[in-house]
């Protein structure tokens, strides 16, 4: 079997590696700018949009010159020096010659740094761009869903034994496109809202409104045997928009229940103090990986399947909405692991619409 395994291994390398030239005419070629740095920390090669971007245009010798040579600003000397003794990738949001910069400095083999230049004018065009796109194919499936919900339920007032399933696998699958389309719309909609603007407010009691959330996903979870353990005090309530903390709590209940094991209670608690609220919601479940901790407030980011104890899927936006909902009163959602197991969802808002305030910084009542 070894000749086999190695013919095999032969054949999977490719016929010829790109020569260094080659490369460093890729990397004259790329719209964004990069600066090559030797083991020595000499720039060997800059790209004409890293040129650009630093307004610098310098000829090279043949052993190099020093970084500061190029350009002489302490936060991007640090952020390679930091990559250099750890070896990793680092990102830095740079602010220089009155324009925002994206810079990524990525180790390689032998010592050599490559260091990535991009204006964040561009990226946050790719993204703005990507949202409206996003927003745009959204309103179109509207109307041709809402068609096809009708055509389904017309089929279901004729069901026969041999296509019921058929029929009712499409019914849950059109209800299914039906909410990630309707939670794409609100997430636009929220996402293209200044905070503080758009808001209906009314004073809301919160634990009162947690209650009244449980009790559409009552029944969900009495099949599993999961109560909700509600902690609080009479007259916690704030001045928010009514509906849209409806959904935000909807959605931080609703993906408790998804991960809590059957039998084990989900907890909502409530803490006030200098002119904010601040609601936990805790599961029994395994807890958050790193990578959710990082990643789950993202557009269509899902955990962990091994997590999940519900047969309900979601369309990986109730979190992202959570956060929306938040940053549209004021305040922040964040996420941690209890110290004695399961998964703690923390919701921060202000009191009242007069507390909108930076929230950098900020420490949440004890």
């Amino acid at each position: 079997m070894a000749e086999p395994l190695g013919w095999l291994r032969r054949r999977r390398r490719p016929a010829e590696l790109p020569s260094a030239r080659q490369l460093l005419s890729l990397m004259d070629a790329a719209p964004t700018g990069w600066i090559l740095l030797d083991p020595l920390g000499q720039v060997r090669h800059v790209n004409p949009r890293a040129e650009q971007l630093l307004a610098s245009n310098i000829a090279l010798p043949a052993d190099g010159l020093p970084l500061e040579s190029l350009c002489s600003d302490a936060e991007l000397a640090a952020c390679v020096a930091i990559a250099r003794r750890q070896d990793r990738p680092q990102r830095l949001e740079w602010r220089y010659r009155d324009e925002d910069l994206d810079v990524r400095v990525v180790p390689t083999s032998g010592g050599w740094l490559g260091v990535q230049l991009q204006t964040r004018r561009s990226l946050e065009a790719q993204l703005e761009q990507q949202e409206r796109w996003v927003s745009d194919v959204a309103h179109e499936l509207k109307t041709p869903l809402t068609a096809l919900l009708l055509v389904g339920d017309s089929l279901a007032a004729r069901v026969n034994s041999g296509n019921a399933h058929l029929v009712e696998r499409l019914q849950r699958e059109l209800k299914r496109l039906q909410e990630l389309v309707g939670d794409l719309l609100e997430l636009s909609r929220l996402e293209n809202t200044l905070p503080g603007s758009g808001l209906r407010l009314s004073t809301v009691d919160l634990p009162d409104l947690v209650q009244q959330v449980w009790a559409g996903l009552r029944p969900l979870a009495e099949q599993r045997g999961i109560v909700l353990e509600v902690l609080a005090s009479p007259g916690l309530a704030i001045q928010a928009d009514r509906s849209r903390m409806h959904r935000a709590l909807l959605n931080l209940l609703d993906n408790a229940l998804r991960y809590s094991p059957d039998g084990e209670p989900v907890q909502v608690s409530f803490a006030s103090s200098v002119g904010w609220m601040l609601v936990v919601v805790r599961d029994r479940g395994a807890g958050f990986s790193d990578e959710d901790l990082e990643h789950m407030f993202e557009r269509f980011y899902r955990g962990d399947p091994a997590r999940v104890r519900s047969p309900r899927a979601g369309s990986g936006l109730g979190l992202a909405i959570v956060q929306q909902i938040a940053l549209s009163h004021g305040g922040r959602v964040q996420a941690r692991n209890d110290p004695d197991g399961g998964a703690v969802v923390e919701l921060l808002l202000p009191l009242h619409l007069q507390s909108l305030q930076p929230l950098s910084g900020l420490q949440g009542p004890a």
